[in-house]
């Protein structure tokens, strides 16, 4: 995990340790606009704001981030019991202004570090709606996602980033704009022939648009910049990591909510549950908005985001039920234990951290 370097003090210094010799070359291209070329030195430092936009006689400077970086033995298997539970607790202090005063702060429900509302405005992380969410959400069973935690890109070490950057240039997308479908599929189908060397088939095509249809759930027709950076970013880290490293990442809060998942489908408590069970613990990650209740594993694929009738991924969804109907009888016929439900529900837990509507990873139907 990364490590935040500054609370309130200037970090400029730190962003610009490495100078710009050091930035992603990338292929040869025309000279870019200083606006242009900000968004990609946005993208590498990991900063989700940029400074100039606030008054900074009333603002607190964004702090920079340092990415992590790969240890050792990361990929080697790791033991996280199912009967013993953890002990979840936040921390006292605001991550900001380092002041405790109790039932005012704010908890991420990810990590530990708590927030004023007052301090996150001032950093520039709270405007408008979203400061109404985490005063809804902050104390509720669904949870409000800190900075840190909400933005998936900073999960990615400082090769992985450049391999990312690297992809980005080459398909010509550029930093900070939306994506259409047609841009979305345009992106994927040069992805696909990059690393396979084949067109991608239909198929894949249709799980593409599905993919668009889940990261644009209120249908406005184009995909927000951050909700398809958190998309690549997961799907770049189920790409470059084995699953036992992405399980390194997953904070006390994310594995005692497993283990309350795992258990809640394990009703005769024989230490295994159906394929099918496990499937719907996939989506069950992904009920943070528009639902009031209390989570549960019991969910439909309507719980993540239904496609409407006119949604571009809604053809061929007819089929695709059909084929669920019938490996649901196969699935069942496999169990699946502790270890084997958190490796294969890893990236979807990861995937669920943004505050977005947006599905970052689309679960199987």
């Amino acid at each position: 995990m990364g490590v935040l370097m500054s609370r309130r003090q200037t970090v400029e210094k730190v962003q610009k340790v490495k100078g710009e010799d050091e930035a992603p070359a990338g292929p040869s291209q025309p000279e870019e606009s200083s606006t242009s070329k900000a968004a990609w030195e946005r993208l590498r430092d990991g900063r989700g704001v940029e400074p100039e936009e606030f008054d900074r006689a009333n603002r607190f400077t964004p702090p920079a981030f340092i990415r992590p970086t790969r240890e050792l033995h990361d990929d080697e298997p790791l033991d996280i019991s199912l009967e013993q539970r953890e002990q979840v607790l936040n921390d006292e202090m605001c991550e900001i202004c380092e002041v405790w005063t109790a039932e005012s702060l704010f908890p991420c429900r990810i990590c530990s570090r708590v927030y004023h509302d007052g301090c996150l405005r001032r950093m520039g992380y709270l405007q408008n709606d979203s400061a109404v969410e985490v005063t809804e959400t902050a104390h509720t069973e669904t949870g409000w996602s800190c900075y840190y935690c909400d933005n998936l890109n900073l999960l990615l070490t400082e090769e992985e980033m450049y391999s990312l950057m690297e992809t980005l240039r080459q398909c010509k997308i550029i930093p900070e704009t939306c994506l259409t479908l047609d841009d979305f599929l345009h992106y994927k189908h040069l992805v696909h022939k990059q690393q396979f060397e084949r067109p991608m088939g239909e198929a894949q095509e249709e799980r593409a648009a599905l993919q668009f249809s889940a990261l644009d759930p209120d249908k406005k027709g184009h995909v927000e910049w951050p909700d398809f950076l958190s998309h690549e970013s997961i799907q770049l880290l189920q790409k470059l990591r084995p699953q036992n490293s992405l399980l390194r990442l997953l904070t006390a809060k994310e594995r005692e909510r497993a283990r309350t998942a795992f258990l809640a489908l394990d009703q005769d408590s024989d230490g295994f549950i159906g394929e099918s069970e496990c499937h719907k613990a996939q989506h069950a990650w992904f009920r943070k908005h528009n639902q009031k209740e209390t989570p549960s594993c019991n969910v439909s694929i309507s719980h993540v985001g239904p496609m409407s009738e006119s949604s571009p991924a809604s053809s061929g969804s007819s089929k695709s039920q059909e084929k669920t109907l019938l490996a649901t009888e196969q699935e069942e016929a496999r169990p699946v234990d502790w270890p084997s439900f958190l490796r294969e529900n890893v990236a979807y837990i990861l995937a669920a951290r943004p505050n977005s509507a947006a599905v970052h990873l689309k679960p199987p139907a």
